[in-house]
C-alpha cells in the first residue's frame, strides 16, 4: 500500500524502514531532515510538510513524541487532516485516549477514520518487527489497519471501537514498567548491599520468576547501572505518567504518587535525556 509516515525518531526510523521492507510505498516527513538520507537510498520518497506527504483517501501513520506534536501534525497550519480527507490516520504514538478520541472526530467530519495503535517495545524491538501493538477504532478501519500492524509488530490485540482505548492500555503498561523498574531498583539495592552481585542476581530472577521481556531488559540496565540515553526517555517517561495519572480512575493510587516525586525529583537533577532507567540512581544520591 502506498503510506505515510510521518515521524522518524528512533522508534519511528526503524518502523519505516520495516514497512518499506514489507513492500509498502513509502512517503515520508519529520521535523528534522536528519537521519533520511540511508533511507532515501532505500526508496522511500520526503514530503516538504505533512500535508504533502499524504493522498486523499490513503493511509498516514504518526509515531511522535507527544499530544502537542500528533495535533500540530494533523490540524497545524501545514497538517494533513484535510489534505487525507476520507482516509485513515494509525495514530501510534503515546498520547492521551483523549486526543485520539477527538482527532477521530474531526477525520470523521472530512469522511475518513482513526486508529489508536500504540506500541509497546524499545528501538530494537521495533527494528526487528517485535513490538507489540494494542489498537483500536471502528470496526472497518481497524481491519485496513492491520496489514500495517503486522508489518511492525510480533503481536496485535485490538481493544475494540474506542480510539482511545488502546491509549488507556499502553498508559497502563507503561505504569507497570515504571512500577516494575522501581521495584527492580529497590531490590537490586538491597542485594547490593547485602555483598551480592548486582548482576548475578539479577540474571538468576530474569531466568526464573521473572522471565519476560520488562525484567530482562530494564533489568539489565539497572544490573549495570547503564542509564546513558537509551530507547526510553526519562522525560518521556514522565509526560507518560501524567497522562496516566490524568485518567480519573487514578486519583488517589499511592504507587503513583510514589513514582511521581521519583520522577519529579530525576527531571529536577537534569536527567530527562538519561534512560527511564536513572530512576534507580535517586537511591544512590
Amino acid at each position: 500500500m502506498d503510506v505515510a509516515f510521518i515521524g522518524l525518531g528512533s522508534m519511528g526510523m526503524p518502523m519505516a524502514r520495516n514497512l518499506l521492507r514489507a513492500g509498502h510505498t513509502l512517503t515520508v516527513w519529520n521535523r528534522s531532515p536528519r537521519n533520511l538520507e540511508s533511507l532515501v537510498h532505500e526508496g522511500l520518497k520526503v514530503a516538504a510538510s505533512p500535508a504533502e506527504a499524504v493522498v486523499k483517501g490513503g493511509i498516514v501513520v504518526t509515531m511522535l513524541s507527544d499530544d502537542a506534536a500528533v495535533l500540530e501534525v494533523t490540524e497545524g497550519r501545514a497538517g494533513f487532516s484535510q489534505a487525507l480527507g476520507p482516509g485513515l490516520h494509525i495514530s501510534m504514538s503515546t498520547v492521551s485516549p483523549g486526543i485520539n478520541r477527538g482527532l477521530a472526530q474531526s477525520h470523521e467530519a472530512l469522511g475518513g477514520f482513526l486508529v489508536g495503535a500504540p506500541v509497546f517495545g524499545r528501538p530494537d524491538a521495533a527494528a526487528s518487527a517485535r513490538l507489540n501493538i494494542a489498537y483500536s477504532g471502528g470496526e472497518s478501519a481497524r481491519a485496513k489497519a492491520l496489514p500495517i500492524l503486522q508489518a511492525l509488530g510480533q503481536r496485535t490485540q485490538s481493544f475494540g471501537d474506542d480510539p482511545g482505548a488502546a491509549n488507556v492500555v499502553k498508559l497502563c503498561g507503561n505504569f507497570l514498567i515504571f512500577s516494575a523498574t522501581q521495584a527492580l531498583a529497590e531490590s537490586l539495592s538491597v542485594a547490593e548491599a547485602n555483598g551480592l552481585g548486582r548482576r548475578e542476581t539479577m540474571d538468576f530472577f530474569a531466568t526464573t520468576n521473572f522471565a519476560c521481556p520488562v525484567y530482562e531488559a530494564y533489568g539489565s540496565r539497572l544490573a549495570d547501572e547503564d542509564y546513558s540515553t537509551g530507547g526510553f526517555k526519562l522525560s518521556l517517561a514522565a509526560k507518560d505518567l501524567r497522562l496516566f495519572a490524568a485518567q480519573r480512575s487514578a486519583d488517589g493510587m499511592q504507587l503513583k504518587a510514589l513514582l511521581e516525586d521519583r520522577f519529579e525529583v530525576a527531571l529536577g537533577k537534569g536527567w530527562g535525556d538519561l534512560d527511564v532507567t536513572a530512576l534507580a540512581g535517586l537511591l544512590k544520591t
